[in-house]
Protein backbone atom coordinates (compact mmCIF):
# COMPACT_ATOMS: atom_id res chain seq x y z
CA UNK A 1 0.00 0.00 0.00
CA UNK A 2 2.64 2.13 1.10
CA UNK A 3 3.88 2.23 -2.67
CA UNK A 4 1.00 2.74 -4.39
CA UNK A 5 1.25 6.92 -4.39
CA UNK A 6 4.32 6.66 -5.43
CA UNK A 7 3.49 4.06 -8.74
CA UNK A 8 0.70 6.45 -9.27
CA UNK A 9 2.39 9.47 -9.58
CA UNK A 10 4.79 8.08 -12.14
CA UNK A 11 1.68 7.27 -14.35
CA UNK A 12 0.69 10.78 -13.53
CA UNK A 13 4.14 12.01 -15.03
CA UNK A 14 3.88 10.44 -17.72
CA UNK A 15 0.36 11.66 -18.81
CA UNK A 16 1.33 14.83 -17.40
CA UNK A 17 3.92 15.18 -20.58
CA UNK A 18 0.63 14.38 -23.14
CA UNK A 19 -0.97 16.92 -21.23
CA UNK A 20 1.80 19.77 -20.60
CA UNK A 21 1.13 21.28 -23.82
CA UNK A 22 -2.83 21.41 -23.20
CA UNK A 23 -2.43 23.13 -20.17
CA UNK A 24 0.12 25.62 -21.01
CA UNK A 25 -2.89 26.55 -24.14
CA UNK A 26 -4.96 27.09 -21.48
CA UNK A 27 -2.40 29.24 -19.78
CA UNK A 28 -3.83 32.11 -17.08
CA UNK A 29 -7.07 29.66 -17.21
CA UNK A 30 -5.39 27.13 -15.01
CA UNK A 31 -3.93 29.67 -12.52
CA UNK A 32 -5.80 30.37 -9.67
CA UNK A 33 -7.72 33.57 -9.53
CA UNK A 34 -6.85 36.82 -7.41
CA UNK A 35 -7.54 37.04 -4.03
CA UNK A 36 -10.85 39.38 -4.91
CA UNK A 37 -12.36 36.41 -5.97
CA UNK A 38 -12.82 32.63 -6.00
CA UNK A 39 -10.03 30.51 -6.72
CA UNK A 40 -10.26 28.72 -10.30
CA UNK A 41 -8.53 26.46 -12.07
CA UNK A 42 -9.10 25.71 -15.74
CA UNK A 43 -13.15 27.45 -15.16
CA UNK A 44 -13.69 24.79 -12.02
CA UNK A 45 -13.94 26.71 -8.82
CA UNK A 46 -11.36 25.50 -6.17
CA UNK A 47 -14.03 24.63 -2.79
CA UNK A 48 -12.62 25.46 0.48
CA UNK A 49 -13.93 22.94 3.39
CA UNK A 50 -17.23 23.83 4.76
CA UNK A 51 -18.71 21.41 7.30
CA UNK A 52 -22.28 21.27 7.47
CA UNK A 53 -23.95 20.67 11.36
CA UNK A 54 -23.84 17.14 10.97
CA UNK A 55 -20.64 16.89 10.28
CA UNK A 56 -19.26 18.82 13.43
CA UNK A 57 -21.72 17.33 15.38
CA UNK A 58 -19.76 14.17 14.28
CA UNK A 59 -16.87 15.42 15.43
CA UNK A 60 -18.10 16.87 18.81
CA UNK A 61 -16.17 16.22 21.57
CA UNK A 62 -13.41 14.47 19.71
CA UNK A 63 -10.02 14.48 20.45
CA UNK A 64 -6.97 16.14 18.49
CA UNK A 65 -3.86 14.11 16.81
CA UNK A 66 -0.81 15.04 15.01
CA UNK A 67 1.82 13.73 13.31
CA UNK A 68 4.89 14.93 14.76
CA UNK A 69 7.20 13.48 11.71
CA UNK A 70 4.98 15.10 9.05
CA UNK A 71 3.41 18.06 10.35
CA UNK A 72 -0.11 17.28 9.82
CA UNK A 73 -3.01 17.10 13.06
CA UNK A 74 -6.53 16.16 12.21
CA UNK A 75 -9.84 15.98 14.81
CA UNK A 76 -10.97 12.52 14.82
CA UNK A 77 -14.12 11.09 16.66
CA UNK A 78 -13.23 10.22 20.02
CA UNK A 79 -13.55 6.67 20.10
CA UNK A 80 -10.49 6.56 16.87
CA UNK A 81 -7.59 4.38 17.91
CA UNK A 82 -3.96 4.64 16.64
CA UNK A 83 -3.13 1.52 14.29
CA UNK A 84 0.12 2.17 13.36
CA UNK A 85 2.43 5.63 12.77
CA UNK A 86 5.64 5.81 11.44
CA UNK A 87 7.61 8.62 9.02
CA UNK A 88 5.56 8.24 5.99
CA UNK A 89 2.81 5.90 7.06
CA UNK A 90 -0.09 6.99 9.20
CA UNK A 91 -3.00 5.05 10.31
CA UNK A 92 -6.39 5.15 13.09
CA UNK A 93 -9.63 3.39 12.87
CA UNK A 94 -12.95 3.02 14.96
CA UNK A 95 -15.63 0.75 14.22
CA UNK A 96 -14.80 0.00 10.87
CA UNK A 97 -14.12 3.39 9.08
CA UNK A 98 -10.00 3.83 8.52
CA UNK A 99 -7.84 7.11 7.90
CA UNK A 100 -4.71 6.27 5.87
CA UNK A 101 -2.21 8.35 5.18
CA UNK A 102 0.93 8.05 2.92
CA UNK A 103 3.63 10.65 2.47
CA UNK A 104 5.80 9.70 -1.00
CA UNK A 105 8.99 11.92 -1.57
CA UNK A 106 9.70 12.67 -4.69
CA UNK A 107 12.60 14.74 -6.90
CA UNK A 108 12.61 17.91 -6.16
CA UNK A 109 12.25 18.21 -10.17
CA UNK A 110 9.37 16.54 -10.10
CA UNK A 111 6.15 18.72 -12.27
CA UNK A 112 3.81 19.01 -9.45
CA UNK A 113 1.70 21.22 -10.93
CA UNK A 114 1.27 19.76 -14.01
CA UNK A 115 1.41 16.19 -12.16
CA UNK A 116 -1.73 17.48 -9.85
CA UNK A 117 -3.87 18.24 -13.22
CA UNK A 118 -3.42 15.38 -14.94
CA UNK A 119 -4.47 13.60 -11.87
CA UNK A 120 -7.33 15.67 -11.74
CA UNK A 121 -8.04 14.82 -15.73
CA UNK A 122 -7.10 10.96 -14.51
CA UNK A 123 -9.97 11.49 -11.94
CA UNK A 124 -12.23 12.93 -14.14
CA UNK A 125 -11.98 10.00 -16.52
CA UNK A 126 -13.04 7.76 -13.78
CA UNK A 127 -16.10 9.83 -13.00
CA UNK A 128 -17.39 9.19 -16.21
CA UNK A 129 -17.17 6.04 -16.51
CA UNK A 130 -18.92 5.69 -13.37
CA UNK A 131 -15.97 4.79 -11.16
CA UNK A 132 -15.85 8.08 -9.13
CA UNK A 133 -19.46 9.56 -8.16
CA UNK A 134 -17.34 12.76 -6.47
CA UNK A 135 -14.72 14.67 -7.64
CA UNK A 136 -13.14 18.75 -6.69
CA UNK A 137 -10.68 20.81 -6.67
CA UNK A 138 -10.41 21.31 -2.40
CA UNK A 139 -8.06 23.13 -1.14
CA UNK A 140 -7.28 22.18 2.84
CA UNK A 141 -5.20 24.64 4.90
CA UNK A 142 -4.17 26.32 1.86
CA UNK A 143 -3.17 23.42 0.41
CA UNK A 144 -4.85 22.87 -2.75
CA UNK A 145 -5.84 19.00 -3.88
CA UNK A 146 -7.90 16.55 -6.05
CA UNK A 147 -10.60 15.24 -3.98
CA UNK A 148 -12.62 11.98 -5.41
CA UNK A 149 -14.79 9.87 -3.90
CA UNK A 150 -15.36 6.11 -5.08
CA UNK A 151 -19.01 5.16 -6.24
CA UNK A 152 -21.10 3.01 -3.77
CA UNK A 153 -19.10 -1.01 -4.58
CA UNK A 154 -20.72 -3.72 -6.40
CA UNK A 155 -20.53 -6.04 -2.78
CA UNK A 156 -21.90 -3.93 0.42
CA UNK A 157 -18.55 -5.49 2.05
CA UNK A 158 -16.23 -3.43 -0.11
CA UNK A 159 -14.39 -0.88 0.50
CA UNK A 160 -15.25 2.60 -0.16
CA UNK A 161 -12.99 5.36 0.08
CA UNK A 162 -12.89 8.96 0.02
CA UNK A 163 -9.60 10.52 -0.72
CA UNK A 164 -7.72 13.76 -1.13
CA UNK A 165 -4.26 14.32 -2.84
CA UNK A 166 -1.99 17.04 -2.95
CA UNK A 167 1.66 18.19 -3.60
CA UNK A 168 3.63 19.98 -0.68
CA UNK A 169 6.71 20.84 0.06
CA UNK A 170 7.57 20.06 3.63
CA UNK A 171 10.97 19.89 5.43
CA UNK A 172 12.90 20.57 1.87
CA UNK A 173 11.26 17.78 -0.05
CA UNK A 174 8.81 17.52 -2.46
CA UNK A 175 6.13 14.98 -1.11
CA UNK A 176 2.56 13.51 -2.80
CA UNK A 177 0.59 13.28 0.40
CA UNK A 178 -2.54 10.81 -0.35
CA UNK A 179 -5.25 10.62 2.58
CA UNK A 180 -7.91 8.02 1.99
CA UNK A 181 -10.73 8.00 4.52
CA UNK A 182 -12.62 4.63 3.93
CA UNK A 183 -15.21 2.10 5.76
CA UNK A 184 -17.33 -0.69 4.10
CA UNK A 185 -19.51 0.13 1.00
CA UNK A 186 -22.64 -0.78 3.31
CA UNK A 187 -21.53 1.71 6.53
CA UNK A 188 -20.32 4.13 4.45
CA UNK A 189 -23.15 6.18 4.02
CA UNK A 190 -24.03 6.04 7.86
CA UNK A 191 -20.20 6.99 8.98
CA UNK A 192 -20.09 9.51 5.87
CA UNK A 193 -20.27 12.55 8.53
CA UNK A 194 -17.39 12.03 10.50
CA UNK A 195 -15.29 10.81 7.19
CA UNK A 196 -15.88 14.14 6.31
CA UNK A 197 -15.60 15.94 9.00
CA UNK A 198 -11.72 14.28 9.66
CA UNK A 199 -10.94 15.81 5.93
CA UNK A 200 -12.13 18.77 6.57
CA UNK A 201 -10.59 19.44 9.84
CA UNK A 202 -6.84 18.65 8.43
CA UNK A 203 -4.20 20.76 9.08
CA UNK A 204 -0.23 20.37 7.66
CA UNK A 205 2.21 22.63 7.30
CA UNK A 206 3.42 23.14 3.53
Amino acid sequence: MKQIPLIFAMVLAVAACNLSDKFRKTGSSNSPSSSSGPKMIGGEAVEQPSPTAAEEAALANGQSIKWDQQGISWKLPPNWKKEDVRNELLSYGGDGAFLSVNISTMDSSFPTDISIKAMHESAKMNEKNGKYDELKWLELDGLRGVEFRESKPERADDIRRLEWQAYRTYAGQTQLVALILSSSGANFPKRQDELYGILYSTKLVH
